[in-house]
């Protein structure tokens, strides 16, 4: 099954090119790990999914682009055509003359309306190039104008012209320092709005990635490439093709319908959260050798620990005693609960993997049956030149802290009525931000007693 791409504003076109770009270095590795018939519908599966084939033999990017200034699209149409792996259609771009400035009001109540008529036809045009579609991969950030603003508005008409598809957005946190005076408010109301539309949110945290590139790939200065770069490792290691457990032979039909049914099972909890093991610059590599119960050791001890990489782990949080029917605020300080969790195994002696410690109940909330919240899918077949490597999408509390805290800050902001007259003049009234801090108040409490 294929998925459509919709990357929206800069942030969302700049790391929507990193991603097919992964892709399609991944595609082209030549990894001596598995068969050549596995590499072969690997790859087939691959291009299904995120290409079309067209004459040119150029794969074509499942994609549309969309931003409110001509710049940052350009360069991304460019880059990919004269990289001579990939390109995107030359028909499947929307941009304008001025951008939102950064005003979530502007982007969702003016350019969404005025606009949504000709970025809906490029969607449809998409959509029905597949001949098969699972859904659509939304990539957005949560702080400026015409990636929150006009992807939430985007995301409510997806969902309306297709009721019966899976819709996944992804979406870049902001710096905890700031990039944009109002990133509160945008946030905010990015949030609200794709709970009520989107089947999950898969969310990176600037600050994270950025904290990944210096302490783990060493880089010193750091641009938004590198950043962007990081990102699209980590959503090409979940997306690439793998075998579902006990799901025989084949590849995963529906990658997005496949990931919903595991880790969403109740629609109070959308969040997913994303970790990578190992991560290096690729000169380090041929120095580096990993075993699976070391990669999964540490891994688990992430997740329980909610540590985003594998340097700096607080290797003192344990689970809860089982047994011990202890109200959740007694819990371990900083145990960080889940409700499911999915961990991705590419690589050499993926099938006799010992998956036992992800499968203890007190990792997990008491209603859902262990069984049913952990799934691990597998395949031979290396990923980015790492022989051994994981992935854990996980949907638990990892981001109460950055929710509360960007919550807080918007309301502080609400209730002195700082800047409120520059959404009030697009059309986003008082009643509107209330009922946005509403949605997300409820969503931290479900959160919080898990």
């Amino acid at each position: 099954m294929s998925i459509v791409t919709v990357q929206l504003g800069q942030c969302g076109n700049q790391i929507g090119h990193e991603v097919f770009s992964a892709l399609c270095s991944d595609i082209r590795g030549t990894h001596g790990l598995c068969s050549k018939n596995e590499n072969q519908s690997y790859q087939d599966s691959c291009k299904e999914r995120f290409f079309c084939e067209e004459e040119s033999a150029v794969p074509v990017a499942r994609a549309v682009l969309v931003d409110m200034e001509p710049k940052v699209i350009s360069q991304a149409l460019s880059m990919a055509a004269s990289s001579g792996l990939w390109r995107y259609s030359s028909h499947s771009h929307f941009c304008q003359k001025q951008g939102s400035g950064n005003n979530w009001a502007n982007g969702y109540c003016v350019h969404g309306p005025r606009h949504k008529e000709a970025i809906m036809e490029l969607v449809q045009r998409e959509a029905e190039r597949c001949d098969r579609l699972g859904g659509f991969f939304t990539i957005m950030s949560m702080a400026g104008g015409t990636g929150s603003g006009l992807g939430a508005f985007v995301t409510q008409c997806l969902r309306d012209a297709f009721p019966t598809s899976f819709i996944l957005n992804h979406v870049i946190w902001p710096y905890g320092t700031g990039e944009v005076i109002v990133q509160n408010y945008n946030s905010v109301l990015t949030l609200s709005h794709l709970y009520h539309s989107s089947d999950a949110l898969l969310v990176h945290e600037n600050d994270v990635i950025h904290k990944i590139c210096a302490q783990l790939m060493n880089i010193k200065q750091i641009s938004f490439r590198d950043v962007n770069q990081v990102i699209a490792h980590q959503l090409g290691s979940v997306f690439q093709p793998a075998h579902p457990a006990g799901g025989g032979s084949g590849y995963s039909r529906n990658p997005l319908g496949d990931l919903m049914e595991t880790l969403v099972p109740h629609p109070e909890f959308r969040m997913l959260g994303l970790r990578n093991i190992p991560q290096m610059p690729e000169s380090s590599l041929p120095y580096s050798t990993f075993s699976w119960p070391g990669l999964l050791k540490h891994l688990r001890q992430m997740l329980i620990a909610n540590a985003q990489m594998e340097e700096g782990i607080d290797w003192q949080v344990r689970p809860p005693h089982p047994g011990s029917s202890m109200p959740s605020t007694n819990k371990p300080l900083h145990f960080n609960t889940s409700i499911a969790n999915l961990l991705i195994l590419r690589g050499k002696d993926v099938h006799g993997v010992d998956l036992g410690s992800f499968q203890d109940p007190s990792l997990y909330t008491s209603w859902l049956n262990p069984q049913d919240a952990f799934n691990a899918w597998k395949t031979p077949r290396a990923f980015n030149k790492y022989e051994k490597s994981a992935a854990l999408v996980s949907n638990s509390q990892f981001l109460l802290k950055p929710l509360d805290s960007i919550v807080g800050k918007a309301w502080n902001m609400f209730a002195s009525k700082a800047y409120l007259h520059q959404y009030t003049k697009f059309g986003i009234q008082e009643e509107d931000f209330l009922d946005c801090f509403t949605t997300l108040e409820q969503v931290i409490s479900s959160y919080t007693n898990l």
